[in-house]
């Protein structure tokens, strides 16, 4: 017969898996003429499904995002805890091995979007925060929950969040966020599992680059239209990337994981940190992972043209997506695309714009309780800082409060973390709960 305790976990795993199987039932795709009703059912699903967080704390709506207060029993310093409630669309549904909106758990292995982004982690900390309510449990100091309702469209729930909180005089300790997470397969020559905490992130632009011609019949096509320009400006942008060189976070990332390496890449990146530009051109060629933390990457992400097969295109627009590296300014990497390219008849239109982020310290308590909670419950994990790739709604927060920190608590192959915003998005039951423990062991030590 199983103990009561052995019940009570089998439990707890159950009610948590079916919390995540009802919330990634609903399509929460953002931006322009979204469905609403995915939202709203999103969030009766959620207040009904944790009862006692929602009677124990004050929320306030921000449109279809929620902004909710777990009271403390101090004045001390409040924790900001975030996810995101919205999701990527999933493409085409017959290229997932199971349906994106229906959660699947086949050996083990949870399916469907969002359980990685980043439903997973909202459901892992209402369940920590629900379960702690449950059992008579005050936190130390305030502990506010955001969870924004359009992160992947860059919409403005998470700056009004920010708003509110500074309308209240609210001054985080520190702010948590998605971002990294507990990875294998990330370096030659680690074995060990990495907790990867972000402690800043690249900056964000898009861009579009526009050509323009006269058009006319497909059947005379002049030399030098609109869409062999564009052609060439797009090839000298993927011929030419830009320098390579290696952040302060980075640095410190490397270092740490150096003296972990199996032998003879321990020696080698060691060694390399003692040329920091040679190491920076190294990882540039490593793979597309490494090449990113070293440079600001440009990616041309759509195409548009002329409306028809037999038509020359009267413009042609490319859509380029741009992560600009930590020490580097928005203006400097557009500046640098203009430089590039080198055509003065090709248009450059920003159309979106964030500077990197801000560099959250690793020498201080808040970094150091991060470590110490994946000590515990992660034992077989190391601590590392890490500059994150993509673009976070930590970073609206990261402006007001620099000491803004970016980990899911969950372990991810590299396979994946190629699923994320692709197809077949999964997560492991056991890490899933693994993060529930995660969260809870955090609260418990503010």
């Amino acid at each position: 017969m199983p103990s009561d305790d052995a019940g009570a976990e089998a439990s707890h795993r159950d009610r948590a898996v079916e919390a995540l199987r009802t919330l990634v039932s609903h399509p929460t795709i953002a931006g322009e003429g979204h469905d609403p009703a995915p939202f709203a059912a999103f969030a009766k699903d959620l207040t009904d499904l944790f009862p006692a967080l929602f009677a124990t704390c004050k929320t306030t709506r921000i449109d279809d995002a929620f902004l909710i207060r777990w009271p403390g029993v101090s004045d001390d310093p409040p924790l900001v805890l975030m996810a995101h409630i919205d999701v990527v669309p999933p493409g085409a549904q017959q290229d997932w091995t199971h349906p994106p909106f229906a959660l699947t758990d086949v050996d083990g292995m949870l399916y469907g979007r969002g359980t990685l982004d980043c439903k997973g982690s909202l459901v892992a900390i209402c369940t920590a925060v629900d379960e702690l309510i449950r059992q008579g449990v005050q936190p130390r100091r305030d502990v506010w929950l955001s969870f924004g309702s359009d992160e992947e469209v860059s919409g403005d729930t998470a700056p009004r969040a920010v708003a509110v909180l500074q309308e209240r005089g609210v001054e985080p300790w520190f702010v948590f966020d998605e971002g990294g997470a507990v990875v294998t397969e990330a370096i030659p020559g680690l074995r060990e599992p990495v907790a990867l905490v972000g402690v800043t992130e690249k900056g964000l632009v898009d861009l579009d680059l526009i050509a323009t011609g006269a058009g006319g019949h497909a059947s005379m096509p002049p030399k030098g239209g609109a869409t062999a320009r564009l052609a060439r400006a797009i090839t000298r942008l993927e011929d030419h990337p830009a320098p390579s060189s290696l952040p302060q976070p980075a640095r410190d990332m490397l270092a740490r994981i150096a003296p972990r390496l199996t032998q003879p890449a321990r020696f080698a990146l060691t060694q390399a940190l003692k040329t920091e530009p040679v190491l920076a051109r190294i990882l540039a060629r490593i793979g597309p992972e490494t090449a990113a933390m070293t440079r600001t990457t440009v990616a041309v992400t759509r195409l548009r043209a002329a409306p028809a097969r037999n038509v020359l295109a009267t413009s042609a627009t490319a859509s380029v997506n741009m992560r600009v590296l930590v020490g580097e300014s928005v203006e400097q990497a557009i500046a640098r695309v203009r430089q590039t390219i080198n055509d003065d008849d090709i248009e450059i239109r920003a159309v979106h714009c964030d500077e990197p982020s801000a560099i959250a310290p690793i020498d201080d308590e808040a970094f150091a309780l991060i470590e110490a909670t994946t000590a515990r419950v992660l034992p077989d994990a190391f601590t590392a800082p890490y500059i994150v790739m993509a673009a976070t709604d930590a970073r609206h927060f990261q402006r007001a409060w620099p000491r803004c920190y970016r980990f899911t608590p969950f372990r991810m192959t590299s396979a994946q973390r190629d699923s994320i915003h692709s197809v077949d998005e999964r997560l492991a039951r056991d890490s899933f709960l693994e993060g529930i423990r995660w969260y809870r062991d955090l609260l418990e030590h503010l």
